[in-house]
């Protein structure tokens, strides 16, 4: 945990990692790594039997420190799947953006499997910006077209989103083709690849933190080639202004926990039927989140 037993120092704020032991800053207790407990408190002689703060599971993958948090104790951690590309550094670190969203956190990833909204939300090209792109002369540059599809995955807290791109220039010439699949793993995270035949693999890792009950912090981090530094700054553009569109979206709306669907939206429910196994009948409601020990 964040804070000291003793008199509720945060610390991480100016507590030392020392050996195996984080110290705490207000009166240097020390507690080790491997299980929380209290190994020293200098201006005493004995440490009180059962001193411990509480030990959580993490694990660092691709750039990423992910703590497990699940508020049924018994349930057992999935392995998060490292980027081999990453890992080896065939792909390096290009840039990222981050934004927060005044929304439900399961609004987010649901837009994976909402196929119909990247024709409606998305098909504008990029440079018409994110808010009057109706309106814009650049629209005349042409016009994105998608191809999507969501399906489950073997592995029980993983789905996948596959999209198809296509940039239709000035209405008559196919452009930059692009293949993406998104992984969902979990509630919260998003692994997409991302494959061009002119300008090869990049991929692009999505986090989603929940900050307050109805407040999300994403960030997007993005890699690619050495090579394809000054394509990156286009693509780090390009997705900013995707996304923008759909927070501009999120920021209005509501979450309907029983949508009014059609036939075609099969997907949606299928989403949140998978969705549904990462709560349980102890997850915190929405009332119960707002007080101030959320």
């Amino acid at each position: 945990d964040a804070y000291c037993p003793h008199l509720g120092a945060n610390l991480g704020i100016g507590g030392r990692v020392i050996g195996d032991n984080i110290e705490c800053p207000f009166h240097k207790w020390s507690f080790r790594g491997t299980d929380g407990m209290c190994t020293n408190i200098p201006y005493s002689t004995c440490v009180p039997p059962a001193t411990k703060i509480k030990k959580w599971i993490s694990a660092e993958v691709d750039g990423f420190v992910f703590v497990w948090y699940s508020v049924e104790e018994s349930d057992i951690p999935w392995d998060i799947p490292k980027s081999f590309e990453v890992q080896t550094n065939k792909l390096t670190y290009h840039g990222r953006n981050e934004f927060y969203v005044h929304c439900h956190i399961q609004e987010i990833p649901e837009n994976g499997a909402d196929l119909a909204h990247f024709e409606a939300i998305h098909n504008d090209n990029v440079v018409t910006g994110c808010i009057k792109k109706k309106s814009s002369i650049l629209r005349t540059l042409g016009n994105h077209q998608w191809q999507a599809s969501w399906n489950l995955s073997a592995d029980k807290h993983i789905a996948e989103t596959k999209l198809s791109h296509t940039f239709k220039l000035f209405g008559n010439f196919q452009c930059f083709r692009m293949n993406v699949i998104g992984k969902q793993i979990g509630p919260s995270y998003v692994h997409l690849f991302l494959h061009s035949p002119t300008f090869g693999n990049f991929q692009i890792f999505q986090t989603i933190t929940p900050v307050e009950p109805l407040l999300q912090k994403v960030v997007h981090r993005f890699y690619s080639t050495r090579l394809m530094a000054p394509i990156m700054k286009f693509v780090i553009y390009g997705e900013t202004i995707m996304f923008e569109r759909d927070i501009n979206i999120w920021n209005h709306k509501i979450y309907r926990n029983n949508p009014l669907l059609v036939l075609e939206e099969s997907s949606l429910k299928k989403f949140r039927k998978w969705y549904s196994q990462f709560y349980t009948v102890n997850s915190k409601s929405f009332q119960l989140s707002c007080n101030q020990n959320w």
